[in-house]
């Protein structure tokens, strides 16, 4: 299956400088509870590891976990802090899963659902689907749709992360979040990546997500049951017999 972008391109630069700039350790902490609260069983496959924060904390707390991602940075990055091999890293393309096994619980989180644009959606979810046990949960998060109203106007940034100038900024367009990160190295070259997120409504989520046999409920921001104002939501996902 053709793939609309390529997530080894876009993570290769960013993939060392990804914790500096965006790792928060009480959103971590709040995504081992989400799981705590929702997740079957401890044999757990995660798609989109990143740099491995919330892979290691759930494994801390007894999950047996295969973490897979389409960057090898990210996955190195991953490897890195894992002093005690807590955790099994291994490359996945979540649009091609049959290497995959049968777990009883997949999770895929910090909005990377929303990298799937509509044309594969359903066939991201169909993957996910035959790799659970019967009464096994599906979880993850994606951006409300509030998130195109607050980048309507472009967030721009601009400063110095790990010794490295940098420029990061975010736009919306149309249906879409549009992320352009520049890297001014210490040798004088210069690293462009773009990114392109696909933000849904809720309802059609929730509608291929049961046209394949899941029920589904909905939290915002972790805590919140059901759909309010906020900036993501979680999707509890659970696969009938």
């Amino acid at each position: 299956m053709e793939i609309y972008q390529d997530w080894r391109v876009m993570y290769n630069q960013l993939a060392k400088h990804y914790d500096s700039l965006v790792k928060d350790e009480q959103a971590t902490c709040s995504y081992v509870d989400f799981v705590k609260a929702h997740a079957k069983g401890t044999n757990m496959l995660e798609l989109a590891c990143g740099s491995g924060e919330i892979s290691l904390q759930l494994a801390k707390a007894g999950y047996q976990l295969l973490a897979t991602d389409l960057s090898e940075e990210m996955l190195e990055e991953a490897r890195k802090k894992d002093v005690d091999h807590l955790v099994t890293y291994a490359f996945m393309d979540m649009y091609q899963m049959e290497q995959a096994k049968m777990y009883e619980s997949i999770i895929c989180f910090c909005d990377s659902i929303n990298y799937i644009d509509e044309a594969h959606i359903e066939h991201v979810f169909k993957q996910v689907y035959d790799h659970l046990e019967v009464g096994g949960t599906f979880l993850f998060d994606m951006h409300t749709m509030d998130r195109l109203t607050e980048f309507a106007q472009e967030f721009y940034e601009a400063g110095v992360v790990d010794g490295t100038d940098y420029i990061w900024s975010i736009i919306a367009d149309g249906n879409r979040l549009l992320h352009n990160f520049v890297f001014y190295e210490k040798d004088g070259s210069t690293h462009y990546e773009h990114h392109e997120q696909w933000v849904f409504k809720p309802e059609y989520i929730t509608d291929v997500l049961q046209s394949l046999g899941f029920t589904v409920s909905i939290w915002t921001d972790f805590e919140q049951a059901g759909m309010v104002e906020g900036e993501k939501y979680f999707y509890v996902c659970q696969k009938e017999g």
